[in-house]
């Protein structure tokens, strides 16, 4: 958000002057975890070559790679979706269970290739509890049936003495595995997905599909198909599935290789959250339900550079701090994005890369690593005043977002949370500029208390080595604050944590 002129008991927001007020008496939701949600799909090296790697030195026995497994622990990441993405729409959940070396490999159309299956449902819910991760599974509508459908909930959550549920038990897990989410099929709008459905063909299936899942297990919750959140796809399923569908799925990809594009198109995922909100409140007054559903941003990041098979993006300091804006925004409308899923986490577009000797991580896995370590409870106003900048003139970039009516934009992008007493605070500053500024974080009604740690990153260099993948600063410190004020240096195209005590009155 930003203002020219903001009043408040501790100061007021001049034109063009850098400024960040929070207001932590004043939330604006309840911010679910699920927002730092990551996704996993068949996909060049993601899985298979990635974080599943028979045979590797770096590998336990269940052919997970331990290296990969310590950079992803950190991100503290909540839910994991999987197995698509467009892999999931020609994906035959049986043809993953059982003995490995019984598993069929079967041709994958959605990225042209083999899957050998040897990285199935038990594989992956194990990973999830290595993770700590809720699964999120998305089932496969566009060759797959309601019947298999139905036996893979019965095969992770049935506690029947019933033949998939005997199955699991035979293959190792007595006890249901209790998958929460089910998306109800990936993207299928578009031409790209086998078995394109048009928006009313899908309505039909998903319905019938939704009903009967619930009569199977009635504690899931199933997410909706969805694609920007503003077009007639997204009216028609949201008005379709308003009552049976938990969460209405939205996915966007930005990145351009000018900077100022680069960096703002985020807000975009800003006008997609305005337009499914209102639709899905519509839907939900129309048929007078308690309360709507809520979004799912269950597919972005950056990715501009590659459209090949494999997608490994390779990226730089400009994609860090348009991923650490998309997180700021999911944060302040948190209380209509119940779960993000950052697309993807290995190799494929992701924030950690590997060879057969080593994993490292990308610029874009630091933001995400602090917004995850930092967020609280509890997303509460903030006001952001400083340089302001125009939209970049036109689309640079492969997917076309249009940006002229969302701008001009702040160079500054700020988020906040507070825990549930109200005794702490942690704010989240991108400086997008090419200057230093120099800002006050000034707290409304409420003071700073004890030390305020920070930190502050920037561009690295590039490191030398197999990988060579560009590296990040860090700047850490802290100092004792009294009052409403904290004095920040925000350095040029940096990304910024603040974390510190509240005591009332300023």
């Amino acid at each position: 958000m930003t203002t020219s002129g903001l009043a408040s008991r501790s100061g007021q927001v001049r034109e063009g002057e850098p400024c960040v007020i929070v207001d932590p008496g004043r939330q604006v939701g309840r911010l679910n975890r699920n927002v730092f949600g990551g996704f996993v799909e068949h996909l060049g090296r993601c899985i298979n070559g990635g974080l599943f790697e028979e045979g590797s030195p770096l590998s336990d026995e269940r052919g997970f790679r331990q290296d990969v497994l310590e950079l992803l622990k950190p991100l503290r990441i909540p839910v994991l979706r999987w197995p698509g993405g467009n892999f999931a729409s020609n994906y035959h959940w049986e043809d993953g269970i059982g003995p490995r070396g019984e598993r069929p490999s079967r041709t994958e159309l959605a990225w042209g290739g083999v899957e050998p299956n040897h990285f199935g449902t038990d594989e992956f819910l194990a990973y999830c509890a290595e993770l700590g991760a809720s699964p999120y599974i998305c089932l496969n509508m566009g060759t797959g049936s309601l019947s298999e459908a139905l036996d893979w909930v019965e095969y992770c959550n049935s506690t029947a003495r019933s033949f998939w549920a005997d199955r699991r038990r035979h293959n190792g897990h007595d006890e249901p595995y209790g998958v929460v989410y089910w998306g109800l099929g990936n993207e299928m709008y578009g031409e790209w997905q086998v078995g394109q459905l048009s928006a009313d063909e899908y309505v039909a299936m998903a319905q019938r599909w939704a009903r009967a899942i619930r009569r199977a297990d009635p504690t899931v919750k199933l997410v909706s198909c969805g694609q920007n959140g503003w077009n007639d796809w997204d009216r028609v399923v949201i008005n379709g599935l308003a009552g049976l569908a938990d969460l209405h799925s939205v996915h966007i990809y930005t990145g351009s290789e000018d900077y100022w594009a680069n960096v703002l198109t985020p807000h975009q995922a800003e006008r997609a959250i305005r337009y499914t909100s209102a639709a899905l409140s519509q839907a939900a007054y129309n048929r007078r339900l308690s309360a709507p559903a809520r979004i799912a941003y269950d597919e972005w990041n950056v990715w501009y550079r590659t459209s090949d098979g494999t997608l490994e993006e390779r990226y730089d300091w400009a994609d860090a701090l348009a991923v650490a804006t998309y997180l700021n925004i999911f944060v302040r409308n948190c209380d209509w994005v119940a779960m993000a899923n950052l697309a993807q986490l290995v190799n494929a577009i992701a924030p950690v890369f590997t060879s057969p000797a080593t994993a490292a991580t990308q610029p874009i896995y630091y933001p995400f690593l602090l917004h995850s370590e930092v967020a609280l409870p509890a997303a509460v106003d903030v006001v952001v005043g400083g340089p302001m900048v125009a939209a970049p003139a036109g689309p640079k970039d492969r997917w076309e977002h249009r940006l002229d009516d969302l701008g001009p934009f702040c160079v500054l992008d700020a988020a906040a949370t507070c825990d549930a007493a109200g005794g702490k605070v942690a704010v989240t500053v991108v400086n997008r500029s090419d200057e230093e500024l120099v800002t006050d974080v000034v707290l409304r009604d409420f003071a700073w208390s004890g030390q305020v740690r920070t930190r502050v990153l920037t561009a690295g260099e590039t490191k030398a080595g197999e990988l060579g993948l560009d590296q990040v600063n860090i700047e850490d410190d802290s100092t004792a604050a009294k009052g409403a004020k904290v004095k920040l240096s925000l350095p040029p195209r940096s990304f910024s944590v603040l974390e510190g005590g509240l005591t009332p009155g300023a």
